[in-house]
């Protein structure tokens, strides 16, 4: 009896492992290319936008062993790029405050929002300068 139970439970298992595996994409056919399914990124831009208005602005020096790249929300703006030369006061380029604990620093042509005490980048503002 114990042998006929334990075969069945295992079936049961198997069935509907199988069963879940041969369900269709809940969207049909959505994502497949010609050379199976294709990958999807999602990416939350929401942090990560283009400045509304562009500003002309003294000619950008990146900190020394520095070169130009881009950066994006959750990355962490080393201390060169923190300095005061590299902080950009909110009010001349009708910015929303920061909240406390952050601040504006400029990186190239654009704006990052950084926590003060880690550098952690919060959000990232595309092409403020000229």
């Amino acid at each position: 009896m114990k042998k006929f139970l334990t075969a069945a439970v295992a079936l049961t298992v198997l069935a509907s492992a199988g069963a879940a595996a041969a369900q269709p994409h809940p969207k049909g056919q959505q994502g497949q290319g010609q050379h199976g399914p294709a990958r999807v990124e999602h990416r939350d831009d929401r942090y990560e936008r283009a400045a509304p208005k562009r500003y002309k602005a003294a000619r950008y020096k990146a900190p020394r062993g520095y070169q130009a790249r881009s950066w994006h929300r959750g990355e962490r703006l080393p201390s060169n790029y923190r300095g005061a030369g590299y902080r950009v006061d909110y009010r001349t380029y009708k910015l929303a405050p920061p909240p406390r604990g952050y601040e504006y620093n400029r990186v190239g042509n654009d704006v990052v929002l950084t926590a003060v005490a880690t550098g952690v980048i919060a959000s990232v503002l595309v092409g403020l300068f000229n």
